[in-house]
């Protein structure tokens, strides 16, 4: 009996091993660790059963069963395996492709700062900011001067301090982590991308812009849209791919507002008194005025007054909250503010009625003022001059930015040079002076064409016209006609109050204006300016009338 029973534990362990053998073919593929381990959990299992079995038998249908379970075990070891496999030949893949990003970098540099880092137009704490970069960061590095370098990133060339830069070998090592996927706004430079709260096309959605090159983290991506942090933009106007961060063109009316350090705007409706001193001393002491919305830079402030920069003038403005606006306040004007102005670096500029050299010059712009840009062609900007007796909606004001004697760009209106006439006792001055102090007190008033109301909006000749006819002088209805009235004198005789006429593109006199003194003038200029006061040579004049002795 005994002997029977050594014989079936014999033949059961020889039946054993030939599962093992069977088998082991499976548990060895990929040469992985883990079927070794379920070949000796399978060995140890089996061998236990056997011996439980001995005195009995298997129960029918038991090696079957396991079979199917080894076979099973096994399979399931091979599908991980091969799914580890897998995954390891993706992030090789992966690897490779982030790798690849950092190899399209010949000079990489990658920034480390709190907050921004300013690009700068030049080498210098006081070149214009023209850009920003975030924390990790990266950059073309195209040369060094001094502390500084000369970077391209996102589209923007420039220079950065280089105490915020990591290069070489670490910044490649560091950058393979950086590597994300990533939209990049792809539009026309002039132009930017709406960022929505949702992923629809709703004008009341739009929660900001994307200018072009800005890179932002992929989150999700949609049929048509791509979700960043800030909201959805369309798929249309952005490429998803591996990349670093790179830096962000500053939005050209933020360029406007970071020209100021600690920005002051005026928000008064017409003029706001600059004064030589921190005091009101009535006519005695103001020597500019500060237009509504327009700018300053505030340099000390005092018990009740800032002493400020606009411009060419540097005095003492009221810091009544009510008259101006500082801090993020003043920031939030300004950007609703600025405008696309033509700045002009010379002292006289020709215009030209068509964009073209072979188009006549008709008249010349002095670097005195700011003028309204119209539109922006190859070359060539125009400008609005003023609106005149007529709609000059086709009008022609074109100069030329070829030989750089124009900066196009966001600004803001700053202050201007002003000196109230005193009403001395000499009878003919003082009436002079009675007549430009009332002018002035409706700057900031509307500019209506056709109207005559001084309060309500009137045009160029309505302005003067009701002027003067409220000190008993009247004149005609139009320009053309009140540039006949009274009689002609030259530049070096004009005296306060006296008329100074220009022409159209076709030498019709189309614009009057009343001379206030110190070498300017009030006048209605347009529909976005309003009642304002100009440099008298803004445009060249054409003739100057005394209409009041």
């Amino acid at each position: 009996m005994d002997n029977k029973k050594d014989y079936k534990a014999s033949l059961e362990k020889k039946r054993l091993r030939r599962r093992v053998q069977q088998y082991r073919p499976y548990f060895f593929m990929g040469a992985g660790a883990l079927a070794v381990l379920l070949v000796i959990i399978l060995a140890v299992k089996l061998l236990g059963k056997s011996g439980a079995e001995s005195a009995d038998g298997p129960a029918a249908g038991q090696e079957t069963t396991q079979d199917a379970e080894a076979v099973r075990q096994s399979q399931e070891a091979e599908s991980r395996l091969a799914e580890e496999e897998s995954r390891h030949q993706e992030e090789e893949r992966e690897r490779q492709e982030r790798q690849a990003v950092v190899d399209s970098y010949e000079n990489l540099g990658i920034v480390h700062v709190e907050g921004y880092l300013n690009v700068r137009k030049t080498p210098s704490e006081d070149g214009d900011i023209i850009g920003k970069m975030q924390d990790c960061s990266a950059c073309e590095i195209l040369g060094q001067e001094g502390d500084w370098y000369h970077i391209s990133s996102g589209g923007v060339d420039g220079y950065i301090s280089g105490q915020f830069v990591v290069t070489g070998e670490e910044a490649r090592t560091e950058a393979i982590d950086l590597v994300q996927l990533r939209a990049v706004v792809n539009v026309a430079d002039e132009e930017s991308l709406n960022i929505r709260s949702a992923p629809e096309l709703d004008p009341g959605n739009i929660v900001g812009q994307a200018l072009n090159n800005e890179r932002y983290v992929v989150e999700e991506q949609l049929d048509g849209w791509v979700k960043i942090a800030s909201g959805y933009i369309s798929s249309d106007y952005a490429d998803v791919r591996l990349a670093l961060n790179e830096a962000r063109k500053m939005d050209l009316k933020a360029m406007a507002i970071s020209r100021y350090n600690n920005i002051l705007v005026s928000k008064v409706t017409d003029y706001l008194n600059v004064r030589e001193t921190p005091a009101d001393e009535g006519n005695n002491n103001i020597i500019g005025k500060l237009p509504s919305k327009a700018a300053a830079e505030i340099l000390e402030t005092e018990d009740g007054w800032y002493k400020i920069r606009s411009g060419q003038i540097t005095g003492y403005v009221s810091s009544d909250p009510n008259l101006v606006a500082t801090g993020q306040e003043a920031v939030d004007i300004a950007m609703n503010t600025a405008s696309l102005m033509a700045v002009v670096a010379t002292d006289r500029l020709n215009v030209r009625k068509e964009p073209s050299l072979d188009s006549g010059v008709w008249t010349q712009i002095s670097k005195t003022e700011r003028y309204p840009v119209i539109q922006q062609l190859d070359g060539w900007v125009q400008i609005e001059l003023d609106t005149g007796d007529e709609d000059s909606e086709g009008e022609g004001a074109f100069i030329s930015t070829r030989d750089n004697n124009v900066e196009v760009r966001y600004a803001l209106e700053e202050a201007i040079e002003f000196h109230p006439l005193q009403e001395i006792a000499n009878q003919q001055a003082a009436r002079r002076a009675q007549i430009v102090n009332y002018a002035l007190r409706f700057v900031g008033n509307r500019y209506v064409w056709g109207g005559t109301s001084l309060t309500n909006g009137c045009d160029c000749s309505g302005f003067t016209q009701s002027v003067l006819k409220n000190f008993g002088i009247y004149l005609p209805r139009v320009s053309r006609d009140q540039a006949n009235a009274g009689r002609a004198v030259t530049s070096s005789e004009m005296r306060p109050g006296d008329l100074i006429f220009y022409t159209n593109s076709r030498k019709v006199v189309n614009h009057v204006a009343m001379y206030i003194g110190n070498g300017q003038i009030v006048h209605a200029a347009s529909r976005r300016s309003g009642i304002r006061i100009s440099s008298w040579n803004y445009r060249t004049p054409y003739r100057i009338r005394n209409v009041i002795d």
